[in-house]
């Protein structure tokens, strides 16, 4: 991976002299007070490295007649320099070949120079971008318009299922109602069938009847009529045998059900209304535990998908169509979360490019800063940015446009509150001497008084 070993800048927006080494693995920091050219550092690597487009609108710093100059030694040997009137661009190899902004384009990424733009950016936008390094977007799209299709059929199964079962449960039922509805002419027409068998039976008790009197007759005239009356007995022997298992059948449960027809047979509608509706729940039940099954198994696919997909940090994955990392969204995650997942994503987009510019780091406390950091080495990786403070954490201090190592910056502030008459040159009370370099002459390169200040300072790392 290409880094950057070291830089100076001179005379571009807020800056007057800057020189920075920063540190190959991890975060070199540039702090300072609002307004005095932190971000302006960050502006003209952005410039350097990345062409006329991140070129400021107004270059130069207000004020100087400089124009401005920018230099940038990379770890693979390159020489990137703009100077002169209209800071024209040149690219030098380690061989002192010459060349330009496409040389730079190759292993130099654009969202490592902006990062912002891809923190910035939608949920979607940053999904999009990590499925285009990982080579499953058109796939993973698939599976997830097939889920959300899943989904809305089975809410609209799973309505369907809870109307069904409440309206079954809110209907009375009737556990002495018959099974089938009843009809009145099948009734009756019964009714009809057992008065007319009763009627038959009537017949037969008075015909045994008629022959016990005629037999009776017959009986006093049985010498004369003997071979009558053996007739007439063997057929009342064969009646009364015949009468003997006669039996009378009751209307009275039919005549009872005429006259509840109507009420029975709201009942019967009613337990089958009840037992259409839970039949009905059941049946969307069953669709509804379907779909489940089914999203399961798409969500089991794409988990897959991405399990096998080469990501550019563990834990990162697309949910919904938006970027999540450690099953959290965007806006849930916290600032190091953010800034570490940009920067892999970044890393991932341009493997050669293995530095990215950070802005506004003040959003971070200490300790997630040096976590930060920490990751960073561990990665590989080289990060340069600001951060509103002038404490400890930071490699160097801007100040009115200059770098200052941090221990340095208060070692000149000690100096600054010296009295004048130890910085003349002669032993002061304290026995110190004055270090106090003349001034160049007005017409010497001003760059003579910023090296003078810069020259030997190197970042420390963080």
């Amino acid at each position: 991976m290409i880094k950057i070993n070291n830089l100076e800048i001179e005379n571009v927006k807020r800056i007057k002299a800057v020189r920075l080494e920063p540190t190959a693995n991890g975060l070199t920091v540039i702090g300072g007070r609002n307004g005095q050219g932190k971000t302006s550092v960050l502006d003209s690597i952005a410039w350097a490295l990345g062409g006329e487009k991140y070129r400021p609108s107004d270059p130069q710093r207000q004020g100087s007649v400089i124009p401005p100059h920018l230099k940038i030694t990379l770890s693979n040997g390159l020489v990137v320099e703009r100077r002169g009137k209209n800071s024209a661009l040149t690219v030098t190899d380690p061989e002192g070949h010459k060349g330009g902004q496409q040389l730079l384009n190759e292993f130099v990424e654009q969202l490592a120079l902006d990062l912002p733009k891809f923190l910035n950016a939608s949920g979607k936008e940053k999904a999009d971008i990590l499925l285009r390094i990982i080579g499953v977007g058109d796939k993973l799209a698939s599976l997830e318009l097939k889920e959300r299709v899943l989904y809305q059929e089975r809410l609209a199964i799973g309505r369907l299922t809870d109307q069904k079962a409440k309206f079954a449960k809110e209907l009375p039922v009737y556990p002495d109602a018959p099974r089938d509805l009843i009809s009145a002419s099948e009734l009756i027409s019964r009714q009809q069938d057992i008065l007319a068998q009763n009627g038959e039976n009537q017949r037969k008790r008075q015909n045994v009847s008629r022959l016990e009197e005629t037999a009776g007759q017959l009986q006093k005239e049985i010498d004369r009529l003997k071979s009558e009356l053996t007739k007439v007995l063997a057929d009342l022997e064969t009646a009364r045998k015949s009468a003997a298992f006669l039996h009378d059948e009751s209307t009275a449960e039919l005549e009872e059900n005429i006259r509840n027809i109507d009420e029975i047979n709201r009942k019967v509608r009613a337990n089958l209304d009840r037992e259409k509706a839970e039949e009905d729940a059941a049946a969307y039940q069953q669709q509804y535990d379907d779909y489940t099954r089914q999203i399961e198994q798409v969500r089991t696919e794409r988990t897959a998908l991405l399990d096998h997909a080469d990501l550019p940090l563990p834990g990162l994955s697309v949910q919904e169509g938006e970027l999540t990392y450690r099953g959290k969204k965007w806006d849930c995650m916290s600032a190091s979360e953010q800034l570490r997942a940009g920067t892999a994503i970044v890393r991932k987009l341009n493997p050669e490019c293995g530095f990215v510019l950070m802005d506004k780091l003040e959003q971070m406390d200490l300790d997630t800063l040096r976590e930060f950091g920490e990751w960073l080495e561990q990665e590989g990786l080289q990060a340069i940015a600001t951060r509103v403070s002038t404490g400890g954490e930071c490699t160097v201090i801007i100040e009115d446009g200059e770098s200052f190592d941090a221990g340095q910056k208060d070692h000149v502030e000690s100096e600054a509150r010296t009295p004048a008459s130890d910085q003349c040159g002669e032993p002061s009370a304290r026995g110190a001497t004055c270090l106090h370099q003349p001034k160049p002459d007005a017409g010497q390169n001003g760059r003579v008084e910023s090296e003078a200040r810069t020259m030997g300072w190197k970042a420390g790392t963080f």
